[in-house]
């Protein structure tokens, strides 16, 4: 999950705020949470951003204490009105921008964020690719039109946007749910892509593949959100929450196996304090044939808003140069 880029200054910061259901505080802190229903008004009920906003704040209430992360551009990503299009995908409005000229490379955000969420990576792609960023349905300007989002949703709807754009092949870096979409359009095999990038991605929702205080988060707020659709609350549309919620507790649910139907080259990558267990990182990398792995140490699920310029190298290096992984077994050289 990611929080969203949006609304930053109309919303307080949680800096300050007193520590949440830490259960980092007995042990290493990676990201710090704070309450957000103790400081978010709830006068939001005609802001789409700061619902998104909300969304994301209340499942992994990210406080700027120990993992800050840059959203400011001069470039107003997300809300371009100088060549931001809409098309019409699968029943549904979906928002995108493009940037760039060259080969085509998709960015893909995560859940409750939008384009600016990949902003960083726009600054340092566009000047080298053709850079095509959506809002992901249900999310930033997107319609959501379902009343049950799922990841092969979100997937069918990119290799649709990849369709009308009329791209023979592709490129991909996918954060988070985007690095689950990246995984998803690569075993279905509908687009021809060359290489993935998948950040902090994972197969399953449950503590064999996620950190077990995030799998109860999310838990808890799918409850609370369904509580709230059930009372017609009327603070929020706890009806989009609720979707979001699900895709972050409830899915994804991919067999390891059908990574070996993977034939693009791929990079996982995670932060070593990710939300991701890091042996569920290393279990992805070993099922895919082409995959390299790199676990940036120092870095948490936030890695390419925190670190973007040791992020996005990385991810360069890994786009631009010819794929190995030798073995080191040297009675075989």
């Amino acid at each position: 999950p990611l929080p969203t880029a949006d609304s930053h200054a109309a919303l307080p910061t949680f800096a300050d705020a007193k520590c949440w259901h830490c259960r980092s505080c007995r042990s290493r802190p990676a990201v710090a949470y704070a309450n957000p229903l103790a400081t978010i008004k709830t006068n939001m009920k005609n802001s789409i951003k700061q619902l998104i906003f909300l969304s994301a704040i209340l499942f992994f209430g990210i406080s700027c204490a120990q993992v800050k992360m840059n959203f400011k551009f001069d470039t107003s990503y997300g809300n371009n009105e100088a060549i931001g299009k809409y098309v019409e995908i699968n029943d549904a409005k979906i928002y995108f921008e493009e940037y760039g000229k060259g080969e085509p490379l998709l960015l893909i955000h995560g859940n409750s964020g939008s384009i600016k969420s990949m902003g960083n990576q726009i600054e340092y792609f566009k000047s080298k690719y053709r850079v095509i960023v959506a809002d992901n349905r249900g999310q930033g300007k997107s319609e959501l039109k379902t009343d049950s989002l799922t990841f092969n949703q979100i997937a069918k709807d990119w290799e649709g946007l990849v369709n009308y754009l009329k791209l023979d092949s592709i490129n991909i870096i996918g954060w988070s749910d985007g690095g689950i979409v990246g995984l998803k359009m690569s075993i279905s095999g509908n687009t021809k892509i060359k290489k993935l990038v998948a950040m902090g991605a994972n197969l399953r929702p449950d503590t064999t593949a996620v950190n077990n205080w995030a799998v109860n988060e999310a838990l808890r707020r799918i409850k609370m959100t369904n509580s709230k659709v059930q009372e017609r609350d009327t603070t929020a549309n706890w009806i989009v929450l609720r979707q979001l919620a699900g895709l972050l507790g409830n899915q994804p649910n991919m067999p390891k196996e059908d990574l070996s139907k993977i034939k693009a080259e791929v990079l996982i990558i995670a932060g070593d304090e990710d939300i991701i267990l890091t042996k569920h990182t290393l279990e992805i990398y070993e099922n895919i044939p082409k995959a390299q792995l790199c676990i940036m140490p120092g870095e948490t699920h936030f890695a390419p808003a925190s670190n973007p310029v040791l992020f996005n190298e990385i991810v360069n290096r890994f786009l631009t140069s010819p794929f190995k992984r030798p073995d080191s077994d040297f009675t075989k050289w």
